[in-house]
């Protein structure tokens, strides 16, 4: 078996934690691990194969990173220029795997869920497989606790001779309710939430997809031939890849074939989409109160606060939830927390940079943070790690003044290389051309002042890049 690992989601509606960036899968938002290292280290724990990871072509150095923090291999990572839903995604998975010998188990698990009782979901997947291996299509259903209207729902028909225990065929697929049909659902015992984890053979997929949805079929098989290797990295086609449709499993797959069957499950799970229910899934204080950061309560019941650097204060409220960021704070009430997207959108519809990236920007050498920004200057603090080093690049508009707070960076500019220590500085004009490395054993952190008429990240001429970024990519991406 082989975990298929989808971490293409955006988690708007975690907004102003998760953005397109730096989406929530990445985010330790329960517990020290991020949800994409708790969705790996669940499923590596059963001696399974190396999982093969499908994400976004920008967060290829964060799932690179975070797999190196657990020590942990990957069968390959699939890179996609621009999400296309997960039908298009778990297509192209099935391919590579048939195309390297190996009809296997496919394993499908969002990398944003939370799972609190780890044994009953192995118990759940260990049940799967009997019926996998007949050819069933899978489909993990979470066994509902409370009237939700947030997901779609399965009905359960009667348990089948053919299928093993604790399998039981899916009667029919049901829309997002609204609350009086979900009420009903819960009171009568046959309804599952489509938790979207699912479990069934390459081959079998692929016969199903190719009949339901052979447009997707053809241009994914189109797309992976025509993709490109970059160590453990492969570059699904992007021209190929922009005609395919986009759907989901549940829509072009499941609910047409009639081999779909559902293990109901009960593990404390979650997909954390929404602010309620992270507030559900985290321990609470006396008063129902999820705080966390610099946060002081008086009076307030059923809060949930978090505070990245400033002192929150809350005084006789309820049911809030209250997120601050370096560069954004949000304030909404618990039961209309669904509506962030609307936020999010209408920082869109404003080009608001605020919707996509953080003050603090992560880069595959490190980070920087924009700490000021004025007319005609800009001032960053950069974190390098060791080792590490950006692009050898130029400016057309800016000179940069740089800062040694902590370590060692050595500065190339122009025709010198030179290194400077804690507490001295240089200067690089407009125009030169310059690199930074850490050469030492230490991060190194560093004060940048920019000045000049325009300072655009966009304003970068990349002549030579260790990470493989072309400049016109990385104007705008990792």
């Amino acid at each position: 078996m082989i975990p298929i690992i989808l971490s293409g989601g955006n988690g708007s509606r975690l907004w102003p934690l998760s953005r397109k960036q730096y989406p929530k899968q990445f985010l330790k938002l329960i517990g020290n691990q991020t949800l994409f290292q708790q969705t790996i280290a669940r499923v590596m724990t059963q001696g399974m194969q190396n999982p093969l990871v499908i994400c976004n072509h920008e967060h290829r150095f964060m799932v690179s990173e975070q797999l190196l923090v657990l020590n942990q291999d990957t069968d390959a990572i699939l890179l996609e220029p621009f999400g296309r839903n997960t039908a298009p995604a778990v297509a192209i998975a099935a391919m590579k795997l048939l195309n390297d010998g190996r009809d296997e188990l496919m394993l499908i698990l969002p990398a944003d869920h939370v799972i609190l009782n780890t044994q009953a979901f192995n118990n759940a997947i260990n049940n799967a497989v009997p019926a996998a291996e007949k050819g069933e299509m899978v489909l993990f259903g979470i066994t509902p606790d409370k009237p939700e209207t947030g997901y779609g729902y399965i009905k359960i028909a009667e348990k089948s001779d053919h299928l093993p225990e604790d399998v039981f065929p899916v009667a029919q697929f049901v829309e997002k309710p609204s609350f009086e049909r979900a009420c009903e659902f819960l009171a009568s015992g046959d309804y599952c939430w489509n938790s979207g984890m699912f479990m069934f053979k390459a081959s079998r997929y692929l016969e199903e997809l190719q009949q339901h949805a052979p447009d997707i079929f053809d241009t994914c098989a189109l797309a992976l031939q025509q993709s490109t290797l970059d160590n453990d990295y492969i570059h699904i086609d992007r021209d190929s890849f922009e005609h395919c449709p986009e759907d989901s499993i549940d829509y072009a797959v499941m609910e047409k074939t009639d081999r779909a069957c559902v293990i109901p499950l009960t593990a404390g799970w979650s997909d954390v989409g929404s602010w309620s229910s992270l507030w559900d899934v985290h321990d609470k204080d006396a008063s129902g109160n999820v705080l966390k950061g610099d946060v002081l309560a008086f009076d307030s019941k059923n809060c949930f606060v978090t505070a990245e650097g400033k002192l929150i204060t809350l005084l006789g409220v309820e049911d809030l939830v209250i997120v601050e960021t370096k560069d954004a704070v949000m304030v909404a009430a618990k039961d209309r927390v669904q509506d962030v997207k609307k936020i999010v959108n209408s920082l869109n519809e404003a080009s608001r940079n605020e919707a996509h990236s953080h003050r603090e920007v992560c880069r595959p050498w490190g980070s920087y943070d924009s700490i000021d920004t004025g007319n005609r200057f800009q001032v960053k603090r950069i974190t390098v790690k060791p080792g590490a080093s950006l692009s050898l690049q130029k400016h057309h508009h800016r000179a940069e003044h740089w800062i040694v707070v902590c370590g060692t960076a050595q500065v190339t500019c122009d025709d010198k290389i030179f290194l400077l220590t804690e507490n001295q500085s240089t200067y690089i004009p407009i125009g030169s051309v310059h690199r930074l490395t850490n050469p030492g054993k230490v991060m190194l952190e560093m004060i940048e002042v920019q000045s000049g008429g325009y300072l655009g990240e966009d304003d970068i001429v990349r002549l030579e890049d260790v990470y493989g970024r072309s400049e016109k990519m990385d104007a705008v991406t990792m």
